[in-house]
């Protein structure tokens, strides 16, 4: 039971999150993305510090490392995904992170020594080839592979590196998460991560990497607030809570409906468009999601 409350909460975040690509990708006109990112987790560690205030005198030297290490690898995610946002679209964002579930598994068994079973592998692979289906906004398949190979740009480069440290993320997360309370989990990735966003704005500035852009509207104040409400604060104590409860494979099989809900976002507000491929690859996420939910028990009936 306490599996199956993980999951139907760790689904949440996926709906949450999957409705930030759009509204993230609408607002880099008023806004350099570095700066956003220093913004929504200052907002965000400045409403978490009453209630972790207390805890950080009682924390260990281990417990500061183990939360340091968490805060470094969100960072590096989001940095890398809000940045390639800016270079790509929101569907393809969505897809692009979306294949953390192909290398979370591969990940687990270097870090936690421990391989997925049979129905987890199958998933990942219906999830994946979902994922391709879900991307594609052209009428064939061989359109669909060309498209893969000609159009990556330096968006879905830095988007993919988001993804390959997301998974590192969900599987440390996972390692570590029984160890400690799980406020000051939460707390220490978020002001972390407002920290390095912080540093990095004034570097990329000084670089010239990134021109630091500001420009006032309350679209810009909304998506501060919503991102650091509900894609942050919320989203961070659901997956710090529960993800525990949940293997770090069943959980990416979970978050890979994110691609699903930021497609179905992209269409209403951003009017991006899904083949009939992309609602193809829709059916293929969701097979792969029962069949790894449902593969322990059809396993015991089987034997039974």
């Amino acid at each position: 039971m306490n599996k199956i409350r993980g999951e139907y909460f760790l689904f949440l975040n996926t709906l949450i999150w999957g409705g930030t690509f759009v509204i993230i990708k609408a607002v880099f006109s008023d806004i350099s993305p570095m700066l956003y990112l220093s913004i929504r987790f200052f907002f965000a560690s400045l409403l978490l510090l009453p209630s972790a205030y207390h805890l950080l005198p009682k924390i260990s030297k281990q417990g500061y490392k183990e939360g340091l290490i968490l805060g470094v690898l969100v960072f590096i995610g989001f940095a890398f995904q809000t940045v390639g946002l800016k270079y790509t679209t929101a569907t393809k964002s969505g897809f692009i992170t979306g294949t953390f579930c192909v290398f979370t598994p591969i990940i687990q068994i270097f870090m936690e020594k421990k391989l997925p079973n049979k129905g987890n592998i199958l998933g990942i692979l219906l999830v994946f080839f979902g994922l391709v289906f879900l991307s594609s906004k052209e009428s064939s398949l061989l359109s669909i592979l060309s498209e893969i190979g000609t159009s990556f740009n330096i968006g879905d480069f830095l988007t993919l590196l988001c993804a390959i440290f997301y998974g590192v993320y969900i599987v440390y997360l996972h390692k570590i998460v029984t160890r400690h309370d799980p406020k000051f989990l939460v707390f220490s990735q978020i002001a972390i991560t407002f920290i390095l966003s912080a540093v990095f704005t004034l570097v990329f500035s000084a670089t010239k990497i990134e021109t630091i852009n500001f420009h006032f509207s309350w679209y810009l104040v909304f998506t501060i607030i919503y991102t650091a409400l509900f894609a942050t604060i919320i989203t961070t104590y659901i997956q710090t809570r529960f993800q525990g409860k949940v293997s770090p494979t069943q959980t990416s099989i979970i978050f890979s409906f994110e691609p699903i809900f930021a497609a179905v976002f992209a269409y209403f507000l951003l009017n991006e468009k899904v083949s009939s491929y992309g609602l193809l690859g829709c059916a293929f996420i969701f097979s792969g999601l029962l069949i790894s939910e449902l593969w322990p028990a059809l396993v015991k009936g089987k034997n039974g």
